[in-house]
């Protein structure tokens, strides 16, 4: 006997039950997504300067939502809720101690949500450049006009900052978001 219509009473939602025609409505999708990437030349930074990251390469870009050539921002143009995630690692000229630095999120042009400030003793090698790394990650709230930018800010006691390029299997900075399902 076929069941034509089904009624939430008449189910057990405790059950498992197997499909064979066409289910609407259930599910959806993690659109808009992206991961950019710093590609190319490495880029310098400023000290004592909040850096916009310039993330110029993009391994997907689901719908076209990361400007990947002029301004390095994900504008999602879906409202909802996001998780956004950004890695960037950099090299400096010199040995130092004490050098501290921090990393944000940055939405419409101000900070959003920003790392603790972190203290780091660089470590390299003689004549050789030494490297450190930082992680940040959030979930927030987007309308279909806010945008988001990646800023690090280092303060050294002398020497030269420099944000990694990657390579087609080392990716050392990135920045990557993807819309959550509700």
């Amino acid at each position: 006997m076929a069941i034509t219509k089904i009624q939430s009473e008449s189910m057990n939602l405790a059950d498992t039950y197997a499909f064979t025609g066409t289910v609407t409505g259930a599910g959806g999708v993690n659109t808009p997504a992206f991961f950019a990437y710093r590609s190319g030349s490495t880029q310098s930074a400023t000290d004592d300067v909040a850096t916009k990251v310039q993330f110029n390469g993009e391994i997907f870009d689901t719908d076209n939502t990361f400007d990947s050539s002029t301004n390095y921002r994900f504008t999602p143009g879906v409202s909802g809720k996001y998780h956004l995630c950004s890695h960037v690692r950099a090299t400096m000229d010199t040995q130092q101690k004490g050098i501290n630095g921090q990393m944000a999120i940055y939405k419409n042009g101000s900070v959003f949500i920003q790392s603790k400030p972190f203290d780091f003793y660089t470590v390299g090698y003689a004549g050789l450049a030494s490297s450190w790394g930082c992680t940040i990650d959030c979930i927030l709230e987007s309308n279909t006009t806010d945008y988001f930018e990646v800023y690090v800010w280092v303060n050294t006691s002398s020497g030269n900052i420099t944000f990694l390029n990657s390579g087609a299997t080392d990716i050392r900075s990135w920045f990557q978001g993807y819309r959550i399902i509700e």
